[in-house]
């Protein structure tokens, strides 16, 4: 498991397959080669809930879960289910970055910088297959879908169902974040993953015209 605290050499040193170190290695250059550039990585997990802004309100991940499963009209869990995540909620996400801007403006303040300035963003771990299971037991019980089953696909099939899909769902993702809890206060206090489920379903079957929406109704 990765530590952005005793274990920040290792995330700016992974081997250049690794996922976004293509991306990293840039940053990281950006500020080796000007002193007078500091920069910073954020590195979220899974990301959920509502977004703030005025664009998108969803990420993926889960969010295309749900579709896929309410599209299929059955279940399933990449696997056995057993791999795991670690999670964020969207708006603490975007708290951990508003308190590396405002260390910014400040000239840097408790802020660690370029290859100290590896931030790692979560609020716990989860496992896809209890995640795949809810949304399989909500649509169920809504009527989305007509069982409860959730049978493991392997690596091929869910690939089938989305481009990369056994990447999205079938690896696992750890890594604690403490560098920006101890040097700046973050807190990340909105509700976990599993509890956000139930809007992520509704709103999936809302896009997906299975629920109509209030405007829709009254036109009728």
């Amino acid at each position: 498991m990765y530590n952005d605290w005793d274990g920040v050499g290792e995330l700016v040193t992974l081997p250049d397959q690794a996922a976004h170190r293509v991306v990293d290695k840039i940053v990281l250059a950006t500020s080796a080669n000007n002193s007078h550039i500091k920069t910073a990585i954020v590195c979220p997990p899974t990301i959920y809930g509502p977004g703030r802004g005025p664009d998108n309100q969803r990420s993926a991940q889960a969010y295309k879960g749900a579709n896929c499963i309410l599209q299929r009209k059955k279940g399933f869990v990449p696997g056995k289910g057993k791999n795991i995540w670690h999670e964020v909620h969207v708006q603490d996400l975007s708290e951990l970055y508003l308190l590396l801007g405002e260390a910014a403006v400040s000239g840097g303040g408790k802020a660690t910088w370029n290859e100290q300035g590896y931030y790692l963003a979560e609020n716990g771990s989860f496992a896809w297959g209890d995640i795949f299971k809810q949304i399989t037991k909500i649509a169920h019980k809504k009527g989305f879908i007509p069982s409860d089953e959730s049978p493991g696909l392997e690596a091929s099939e869910l690939n089938s169902i989305i481009p990369h899909g056994a990447a999205a769902w079938g690896t696992n993702s750890r890594g604690v974040s403490q560098r920006g809890k101890i040097l700046l206060g973050w807190n990340p206090v909105r509700r976990g993953l599993m509890e956000e489920l139930p809007d992520i379903v509704e709103g999936e079957a809302k896009a997906l015209g299975l629920i109509q929406g209030h405007a829709a109704k009254v036109t009728q």
